[in-house]
């Protein structure tokens, strides 16, 4: 019976560099349904998982805003997915997912993993937790996994900018030169 109960509560380990990633589908803030399939036109995306309870992912709104309107014309726009179970956190409802992405302005989607099956998926453990995908040949490749940038708390200290080195080395032609690097922020809440 124990061995039972831990399988149930293991955690999946998720999406490695190199794997390509299975297409799902979210709501938007919108109302919209959104898939993987949707940004095919694309030469890749910046995934983000992200919240609006969790402090650090609102330390970070204004740096994503910013990393999609530098990188969406040059083809890696971001998609940004809150994970966690709602009912732990009421600031995390669609409804309030809704005013957070109009008081802010984002540019870009901001969808809401009802079923936490995306998240469980890439094997999210933090928000904010960013994966870069390049799309190859039809398929999204996970090229990049971690943190934004080195600074979560303060901007003014960024030293370095990993997402925007991962899409700039992308965008050239190169390998990411750090692609994995540690998430920080607030655990995921699962149901």
């Amino acid at each position: 019976m124990l061995m039972a109960l831990s399988t149930i509560y293991a955690q999946p380990k998720g999406y490695t560099l190199g794997d390509a990633i299975t297409d799902f589908r979210l709501k938007n803030v919108d109302g919209r349904s959104i898939s993987l399939v949707d940004y095919r036109s694309q030469k890749g995306l910046i995934v983000v998982f992200t919240s609006n309870h969790c402090p650090f992912a609102k330390a970070y709104e204004d740096r994503l805003i910013a990393l999609d309107r530098k990188f969406s014309s040059q083809g890696f726009p971001v998609l940004a997915i809150m994970p966690n179970d709602p009912t732990a956190y009421e600031e995390d409802s669609f409804e309030n997912m809704k005013v957070r992405a109009r008081d802010k302005s984002f540019p870009y989607a901001y969808t809401i993993d009802e079923t936490q099956t995306t998240a469980r998926a890439f094997g999210v453990t933090r928000t904010p937790q960013v994966y870069v995908l390049k799309q190859m040949n039809g398929q999204f490749i996970l090229e990049y996994v971690g943190t934004i940038d080195d600074s979560p708390q303060d901007e003014a200290g960024v030293q370095r900018r990993y997402v925007d080195d991962a899409v700039t080395n992308l965008l050239a032609g190169r390998p990411v030169q750090s692609p994995i690097t540690k998430p920080i922020g607030c655990a995921i809440k699962w149901k």
